[in-house]
């Protein structure tokens, strides 16, 4: 081993590859670093995000409750006055049915009064 003759060439070349080798595993290194802040940023904006989102989706959840409950007030209003109506319209009914068994009753007795004479 005392006689081993490298070619300079060889040794330069293999000098070069080492250096080239060293400098793509640095900027592999150096990329990857970027992309992992790059990732971390990402994941803090998109949390960021989904919060407001969230908020924004619940205001709006709470506007259409909003909504949906001031309707349901107008239709137990409503289901009130149709209530009251429909009262109404029997207490007029029930009126109506005794004026006519009056009239029934009047209506004999004027007849059973013609038919004495």
């Amino acid at each position: 081993m005392e006689n081993v003759k490298l070619p300079l060439a060889l040794v330069a070349a293999m000098a070069v590859q080492l250096a080239g080798g060293v400098w793509w595993v640095s900027q592999q290194a150096a990329t990857i670093a970027s992309l992992e802040e790059t990732v971390g940023q990402i994941g803090s904006r998109m949390a960021i995000e989904d919060n407001i989102n969230l908020k924004r989706d619940v205001q709006d959840n709470a506007m259409e409750l909003e909504y949906a409950f001031s309707d349901i007030d107008e239709l137990w209003d409503e289901l009130a006055s149709m209530t009251k109506a429909i009262g109404e319209i029997n207490k007029i009914k029930q009126r109506v049915a005794l004026i006519e068994n009056d009239l029934k009753y009047i209506g004999r007795d004027h007849i059973e009064m013609r038919g004495s004479k």
